[in-house]
């Protein structure tokens, strides 16, 4: 690499840490005015509170609730009455779930996932009491919410819950809420009873409004929020379109839609509906790292949602399911809704090669060993032992490549000026045909790993079974593993240093190191051996310091098992000796130019033609 290379490389890595050091300065200025601005609202909230007590201490009411049940009420006496009454709470629950509900708008109230529990040992509410507000709009006659309205309970079991909201004219709207046994998934049915001389006959239609707040449930507040969005599906679709990934989002949806999700990293609350949604207007916001910290707050998630009924219909029934579980690949597969999409797993390749190969060898495993750093161990050396085939083909061709090292480097002394580079390149070609090369003999092999490498980018982050698992030093395969908190934030790198993602890197250096001997010398490639060799782990060490530590864990396992590969076809299975044998006996075989040899020499005679026009 000369120079001005060097320098250009070193200049870039400067650029963007001053970048990030300046946006970090940035952020955290306008995090304390933020700061500054809600003290100052939450201070003068408190006065007001402390005023209004001090009124109703003097017997003053304030102005605003002098006519309160004036400002209450409703044309039809009971929902006036069931405005202004007390709600109660009633649970539906078995061993995978625990849903309670109020009375206030017949909705779920708060969601415990059993068996689970959050990064800091506490029991994990998917949704924590009072973080979830759903109602029914509609016109009766009037608009109504039923989350305004104090339901009455009709039925209640250990899996039934029937909630009615009577009217004067004789009709209920009506929520029955069914809990199966051993299952994430509720069912659900909204019935409008009686109801045909309450709601007119042009009303054809309800809208749902449901709106959660979703807490911090894992360890880091980077990979949480990278892995959760909210999803929706369209029937008839392969996989359902996404937003979040980290950003807030909004969507207006005006065709029919079958279900939406809101996802957490590692938990979900899905609704479907049977006869599809009509519309739906869908967002999804985020709350700020000093938020996810200080408040326990991950993102707010809100479903405007649209939905069609037989106008004019005396008994009116609208079926939905509420899936409140973990993001567990077979579990949401059993529902056959294609639930199992949301997992993110890649692009088709590498979501094809995770679903057929890594997951039911995880799984396999999984069932034997209990040890999850045993299990991603043996899967390494398991999928090195498969590839192994097209490493020796890669590493042979390094090796021939290393053998006609000297001749390659006569060619570029020959040929020093870039106006021969097309000579040069049709002489490197005849050497490499002469030793039996192929140009892309070295790459081709390490191409067709690449969508093994990008699915266990994808898996390990997902894989809700490394969750809070341990190994090692580390206490949660599927965050971070932190040897050394700061305090404070480092730009690029965070709040703290994972030493799987060190030594990670250190591994990726030394087998850089171990391979660039076989590299070429040509100028040209000075560039791409620096990058192998220096910026490629510090940039993968900056990348996986956030990430999931049995990524690192993988990465680490996998650079070791190859140099030790590496090292044993070497010295064992491509030695120097073999490799001359076989490229003397290639030598000796009749030759026939490639495609490639031929597009190449007519390029090079076209090129030649026009310098000598040039020249006349």
């Amino acid at each position: 690499m000369n120079k001005s290379n060097l320098t250009g490389f070193v200049l870039i890595f400067a650029i963007l840490m001053g970048f990030s050091w300046y946006q970090s300065r940035q952020r955290t200025k306008q995090l304390e005015a933020q700061y500054q601005l809600d003290s100052i609202a939450r201070v003068e909230q408190m006065a007001a509170m402390a005023m209004d007590s001090m009124k109703r201490a003097q017997g003053i009411v304030p102005e605003n609730e002098v006519n309160v049940k004036t400002m209450l009420a409703y044309k039809d006496s009971l929902l006036t009455e069931a405005r202004l009454a007390s709600e109660s709470f009633y649970k539906l629950a078995n061993d995978k779930v625990e849903i309670e509900f109020t009375t206030r708008g017949a909705q779920p109230y708060s969601v415990k996932i059993n068996d689970y529990m959050t990064y800091d040992s506490t029991a994990l509410y998917l949704i924590e009491k009072g973080a979830s507000q759903y109602g029914i709009s509609l016109y009766a006659g009037e608009n109504i919410n039923t989350k305004d309205f104090v339901f009455q309970v009709a039925e209640h079991t250990d899996s039934t819950l029937v909630m009615q909201l009577p009217f004067a004219g004789g009709g209920y709207i009506q929520q029955r809420f069914f809990l199966p046994a051993d299952s994430y998934m509720m069912q659900n049915e909204l019935s409008l009873v009686n109801m045909d001389g309450i709601i007119p006959r042009n009303v054809s239609m309800l809208d749902i409004d449901w709106s959660v707040v979703v807490p911090r449930l894992e360890k880091g507040y980077k990979n949480e929020k990278q892995y959760s969005n909210l999803d929706y599906y369209f029937t008839g679709d392969k996989k359902p379109e996404n937003m979040g990934r980290g950003r807030d989002g909004s969507e207006r949806i005006d065709t029919k839609l079958k279900w939406f999700a809101f996802q957490q990293q590692f938990f979900s609350a899905i609704m479907t509906a049977e006869n599809e949604f009509a519309s739906a207007d869908l967002s999804l916001k985020f709350f700020s790292e000093s938020e996810y910290k200080n408040e326990d707050k991950l993102m707010a998630c809100s479903a405007k949602l649209r939905s069609d009924f037989q106008a004019g219909s005396d008994n009116v029934t609208i079926p939905y399911e509420f899936y409140f579980g973990p993001n567990d690949y077979r579990t949401l597969k059993s529902y056959d809704q294609k639930y199992e999409k949301i997992i993110p797993l890649g692009g088709w390749m590498v979501s094809w090669f995770s679903r057929l190969v890594i997951i039911p060898c995880f799984d396999l495993l999984g069932k034997f060993i209990h040890n999850y750093g045993l299990v991603i161990l043996l899967m390494t050396i398991l999928i090195k032992f498969l590839i192994s085939p097209l490493t020796i083909k890669s590493y042979k061709s390094s090796a021939k490549m290393q053998v006609i090292k000297p001749e390659i480097d006569k060619l570029n002394a020959k040929y020093p000026n870039e106006k021969d580079a097309m000579k040069k390149q049709q002489a490197m070609m005849e050497l490499y045909q002469k030793a039996g090369i192929s140009p892309m003999g070295g790459c081709l092999p390490m191409l067709l790993q690449m969508p093994i490498l990008f699915a266990m980018f994808r898996f390990f982050p997902a894989s809700i079974e490394l969750r809070q698992q341990k190994f090692l030093w580390a206490d949660d395969l599927s965050a971070y593993d932190s040897i050394w908190d700061f305090g404070v934030n480092v730009p690029l790198l965070g709040d703290h240093l994972s030493l799987f993602a060190l030594l990670m890197a250190l591994t990726m250096f030394f087998y850089s190191k171990m391979t660039a001997s076989q590299m070429s010398d040509d100028p040209n490639m000075a560039g791409m051996k620096f990058m192998s060799l220096y910026l490629m782990p510090i940039m993968m060490f900056f990348i996986c310091n956030n990430l999931s530590a049995a990524l690192s864990y993988y990465y680490l396992l996998s650079n070791i098992i190859t140099m030790g590969m590496t090292w044993y076809i070497r010295k064992f299975v491509v030695t120097e000796e073999k490799v001359r044998a076989d490229m003397m006996l290639k030598a000796s075989q009749p030759k026939k130019k490639s495609k490639w040899q031929q597009r190449l020499e007519e390029a090079q005679r076209m090129q030649e033609q026009m310098q000598k026009q040039n020249r006349r």
